[in-house]
């Protein structure tokens, strides 16, 4: 059975004519990026608790550096 994916990107994506920013699939177990630009090309892919993670550091206001 195929099911087709919904990407979404951001509603603060602008300037231009809005698609140059990445677009997200949210999957079950992952999440996946891709470049709204060529959205036919491949995708990067995180562990949803990884890509949770990586959220939260960019919006902390004093990033912990490792």
């Amino acid at each position: 059975m195929s099911t087709r994916e919904h990407w979404r990107k951001s509603s603060y994506s602008g300037g231009g004519d809005g698609n140059a920013c990445v677009e997200i699939a949210i999957r079950p177990t992952q999440i996946a990026i891709r470049d709204s630009k060529t959205p036919t090309r491949a995708t990067l892919t995180f562990p949803a608790d990884t890509f949770t993670t990586f959220l939260e550091a960019l919006k902390s206001p004093h990033p912990n550096p490792r």
